[in-house]
């Protein structure tokens, strides 16, 4: 009975190892491809990834590969036409590729100047050769908008978007909209393109696209048009084809906040009475670029006890304009001055608690407030330029208005 039941088990075991056998998948064998960077199969060097520390030269690099001084100077003298290897700057990359065997015989230096570009010195011929290449650069399109819930620059910061295009959308709204006085719960809608090194390396903004920023309830769109089509010159227009250009800008100062504003009667921090305040306060740290607000000539340029140091700039027989309490004057008397030209740097020299600048505004001789001053714009377009213009911006606007649920 025991040989019968060993028997039983033996056969059980077999059947059991045949069942097993027979659901174990076939194994599939993936090959992996070679890796290959700056027009090289990688796998077939033995690779040294490094950066250019200071003390580092050309040929100390190549010594340190064993190759002799005699050498070292027969290579430099057959690059330099190509390849100035004085230009050898530190904290930049650069790769060995050498032999796998285990001389490992230096084959190829690669040297990085940039992002971009890129050296290869070629020692595999008896020849030396050398050439420069440029990575490829991929555009890619992205739309983002929404709600802001915190400032232009945090906002765009929190997207992973470089800071440069908060810079240049202030500069196109700079004659339509103070970003200071954008809130939370506005809606804003940006179309723009980045560059890509390689398809994958962040390499910045392109282009900016289209725009809208909610501002004092009101949509104020930007679309880059070239009236003259053989022209490289763009400027930019709301969704009817006005201009957004106006002749001056909303504020003397980007990114700051209004401390005080015109009155009639405003009890003064430092004299310690009521008395009028004709002009806006824009408190900034100390050393803010001041720009002023329109092209002009500089009217006045000094000092005195309550303004401290000031500029007034006359644009024309009807307008003038003048900053206050500046820690620095940059421009003189009779110096003519263009749109956004930077004249003094914030400051709080004078009758002032803290640092800001005071911007006063003259209408026809007579101090207004420049906030409440409706103040001239550019011409509109017409005929077929605005044809051309509608038909372009349809679809951009269609997509603005598309991902900020207007």
């Amino acid at each position: 009975m025991k040989k019968i039941f060993i028997v039983i088990i033996a056969l059980f075991s077999l059947v059991s190892c045949k069942k097993t056998e027979e659901i174990v998948p076939e194994k599939v064998v993936k090959l992996v491809p070679k890796k290959s960077e700056f027009g090289f199969v990688l796998a077939d060097f033995n690779i040294v990834n490094d950066t250019i520390e200071r003390g580092d030269t050309f040929g100390t690099l190549l010594e340190e590969q064993n190759i002799g001084d005699r050498e070292v100077y027969d290579i430099i003298a057959k690059v330099r036409d190509s390849f100035d290897v004085r230009t050898i700057r530190i904290n930049r990359p650069f790769t060995l590729l050498r032999s796998k065997d285990k001389k490992h015989n230096l084959d190829v230096f690669i040297y990085q100047p940039d992002n971009l570009s890129y050296y290869v010195v070629d020692f595999r011929d008896t020849a030396v050769t050398v050439f420069k290449k440029t990575k490829p650069i991929t555009i890619k399109r992205r739309t983002i908008g929404g709600v802001l819930k915190e400032s232009l620059s945090e906002t765009l910061g929190n997207a992973k978007i470089e800071g440069v295009l908060a810079s240049k959308i202030s500069k196109i709204y700079a004659y339509s909209i103070d970003f200071m006085k954008l809130k939370k719960g506005d809606r804003f809608a940006i179309t723009f393109t980045e560059r890509f090194i390689n398809d994958s390396i962040y390499d910045g903004v392109e282009e900016l696209e289209a725009s809208f920023f909610e501002y004092r309830g009101k949509i104020i769109y930007a679309f880059p048009f070239a009236q003259n089509p053989n022209s490289d010159k763009v400027e930019y227009y709301d969704e009817q084809g006005k201009t957004l250009k106006n002749f001056f800008l909303k504020s003397p100062i980007k990114f700051s906040r209004i401390s005080s504003r015109f009155s009639s009667s405003r009890f003064h921090p430092v004299q310690h009475r009521w008395k009028a305040h004709k002009g806006t306060d824009y408190a900034a740290p100390r050393g803010t670029p001041i720009t002023v607000t329109a092209g002009g000539v500089v009217e006045q340029s000094g000092f005195t006890a309550g303004n401290g140091n000031f500029v007034k700039v006359k644009h024309n027989g009807t307008y003038s304009t003048q900053y206050l309490h500046m820690s620095k004057i940059l421009v003189r008397r009779g110096q003519r001055v263009n749109q956004g030209q930077v004249i003094g740097l914030v400051g709080s020299t004078g009758l002032a608690t803290g640092p800001h600048v005071c911007y006063r505004f003259w209408k026809n001789g007579k101090q207004v407030d420049a906030l409440r001053l409706k103040l001239p714009t550019g011409e509109p377009m017409t005929g077929n330029n605005k044809t051309r213009f509608l038909a372009q911006i349809t679809p951009l606007k269609f997509e603005l208005d598309s991902v900020a649920n207007l």
